[in-house]
């Protein structure tokens, strides 16, 4: 019997297109950690204020002025969207599947794909973007890229209040206060470019519904499985010739009517992707 590692290098090689489904598993593999030594290193003083212990918990923490709301997104950004990852995971998958015709789909805010080094073309990020504000008044229907602020706001957040200058506070052109680009409600602004790309992500499917397909599935959990997870095995199911690959600790399983055109791996994405690249090259 093959090893794991050599059959999925096998079916990507074979594939006439890879579909990538990316979940939170991956960019912590990456080590983009939320909570840990990560947080405690940046935003432990919110831990003895409010009692968040991870970076998700502090966006909808009671912050009691919008200049110190702001000086944490201001960190909270930089360090998920701007600031180089950890570990070159992502590129690592990039030379994985760089020859193929391949599509991303991810839940993931942090656009490291392109980061990375993926083709902007084939990414479609469903639940935004942490290098994007949009208005805090949704029928403005419009984003805006943060970088520049980000950037510039940096130095003079406060080391004592974590405040930034009223003055610089984030504005619309017509003056309206401005909130981060991520799904949390109804008032999540689906702006020209994700409606681009909602339809560049549905041509592609169209065009390899009925091919040898492989949907590969990186640190995908339970969190959200209607966007990845559940297409997936609907599209593998309905494909005779696709197949399913599953690598995620703790998480690695299909459903049964697919069982024998899948393969789940149960391990750590940061030593499987660079064997799997090793296998790939031999």
């Amino acid at each position: 019997m093959k090893e794991p590692l050599t059959t999925i290098a096998e079916k990507i090689k074979d594939a006439d297109a890879l579909f990538i489904g990316a979940g939170a598993g991956l960019s912590a593999a990456a080590g983009f950690e939320y909570g840990g030594a990560t947080f405690q290193k940046y935003f432990s003083y919110l831990t003895d204020k409010y009692g968040v212990n991870d970076m998700y918990s502090a966006g909808f923490a009671p912050f009691e002025s919008e200049e110190e709301f702001w000086g944490y997104w201001a960190l909270a950004i930089y360090l998920n969207r701007y600031k180089d990852g950890a570990k070159p995971l992502y590129k690592e998958i990039l030379n994985l599947v760089k020859d193929k015709d391949y599509f991303v789909l991810t839940t993931n805010v942090d656009h490291q794909f392109q980061l990375s080094g993926f083709d902007k073309e084939r990414l479609f990020y469903t639940q935004g973007d942490y290098g994007l504000f949009q208005s805090e008044d949704p029928s403005d229907q419009k984003t805006y890229d943060n970088e520049e602020w980000v950037r510039s706001v940096l130095p003079h957040i406060d080391p004592v209040t974590h405040k930034i200058p009223t003055s610089m506070l984030p504005r619309t052109e017509d003056g309206k206060k401005m909130v981060m680009n991520l799904r949390c409600d109804e008032s999540f602004v689906e702006d020209k470019g994700w409606h681009q790309a909602c339809r560049r992500y549905y041509s592609f499917l169209d065009k390899v519904r009925d091919k040898k397909v492989v949907y590969l599935e990186l640190g995908v959990g339970m969190n959200t499985p209607g966007i990845i997870k559940y297409p997936f095995w609907k599209y593998t199911y309905q494909n005779f010739h696709a197949f399913y690959i599953c690598i995620n600790k703790g998480e690695a399983y299909c459903p049964k009517e697919i069982e024998k055109r899948s393969l789940c791996v149960d391990g750590d994405l940061d030593e499987i992707i660079p064997k799997l690249v090793d296998s790939s090259n031999n």
